[in-house]
């Protein structure tokens, strides 16, 4: 069984704190490390959805500032957990007590963003910050890297990583994507937009990147030959805040500052069809955060500007779960969501520093 890591805190000449014992605990979880997500093609229902709230993913040490990353490892066991208190915590998630693994404290970087690498082999940590940082899950070992070469970023702090765990693509200034090797850790090309860019979505494994920009304009880049294929105006957006793909390629969500965020089919998009299947309007401040699940049945959608503003949206049906949240139940001010590999898990951080646990009872597999 795992223990709890409350032992002595080593301090490394990067300014990283790492709390442990040992790694045993953090090395025994990844070595099961087996394609968990199962695809059985069961219909889910609109309407209600069947879920039961579990014991808080973070319960044993919840974070003194909001939290802004939540995601599952591959292996649908760990979870990571960060925030503005500059430390990255471990949970083994059992949805009983969800031991805390181990914890990472980075003293001169209050946590804007972390995300595993898809192949499940580091952690990449960002903020408000010229530089970033990596830790290697193997080897307990953290790096920091920047300022890049060549760039004058105050701020790296918004990036996602490529489905084959290739590539960093940082959001930069004035409308430039940076793109960084995830194995060099330099900078091996960069993207214009026009205007400021606000947020990025891989799609087609490493091949093509959408980018979404403050005035609106989403855009399709070719990643081999590293220009734009495509770009156009999300309908009716006049700030656009957030983007995110569907893991099957097929669709794309795009969020707005008025809280409105359409669906579209990428094919139809890219074909010259900019009517989006379905603008979802229950919300109505800043879009934050997109995630579809991996069978891409739910869309969740937050906003973290006002309470409760999380809704799951049915997709097939393009209709909203009318009963999450329950009425009588706060999620506080909700800030980012993740689903584990199999759809049974969900994870929701809050402002008020907890990772909420949910069981979503369609889906047999963490």
């Amino acid at each position: 069984m795992l223990r709890d890591y409350e032992g002595s805190s080593d301090v490394e000449d990067n300014g990283m704190v790492n709390d442990h014992e040992d790694t045993q605990g953090l090395d025994e979880i990844l070595r099961i490390d087996k394609e968990l997500v199962v695809k059985d093609g069961a219909k889910l229902l609109p309407g209600l959805l069947e879920y039961s709230r579990l014991v808080d993913a973070n319960a044993q040490e919840p974070s003194n500032g909001p939290i802004n990353s939540v995601q599952f490892h591959r292996n649908a066991q760990l979870l990571l957990c960060t925030g503005l208190d500059r430390r990255v915590r471990f949970f083994q998630i059992d949805g009983k007590r969800n031991p805390k693994v181990q914890s990472v404290f980075l003293e001169d970087c209050p946590i804007r963003k972390a995300s595993f690498s898809p192949d499940g082999s580091q952690v990449i940590v960002s903020g408000r910050r010229k530089f970033f940082y990596t830790f290697d899950l193997l080897k307990a070992k953290v790096d920091k890297i920047g300022p890049l070469v060549g760039r004058e970023e105050k701020s790296l702090e918004y990036f996602e990583v490529s489905p084959d765990s290739s590539t960093i693509a940082f959001v930069g200034n004035e409308g430039h994507i940076l793109l960084v090797s995830s194995k060099t850790k330099e900078l091996v090309g960069t993207l214009k937009m026009n205007g400021t860019a606000r947020s990025l979505a891989f799609a087609d494994n490493v091949l093509q990147l959408l980018s979404f920009g403050g005035d609106g304009h989403v855009y399709h880049w070719d990643l081999r030959t590293m220009t734009c294929l495509h770009k156009a105006v999300d309908e009716g957006c006049v700030h656009g805040t957030a983007i995110c793909t569907s893991p099957d390629n097929t669709l794309f969500a795009a969020g707005s500052e008025s809280g409105i965020v359409n669906v579209y089919s990428r094919r139809d998009f890219l074909g010259g069809k900019r009517k989006p299947l379905k603008a979802i309007d229950n919300l109505t401040t800043k879009i934050d955060f997109l995630k579809f699940n991996n069978d891409v049945q739910i869309l969740a959608i937050c906003s973290a500007e006002e309470k409760n503003s999380l809704r799951l949206v049915h997709v097939p049906s393009f209709t909203v779960f009318s009963n999450l949240p329950l009425p009588n139940r706060s999620l506080h001010y909700p800030r980012c969501v993740d689903y584990s590999p199999g759809g049974g898990f969900m994870a929701v951080g809050n402002a008020a520093g907890k990772v909420m646990l949910y069981k979503l009872h369609h889906y047999q597999r963490a």
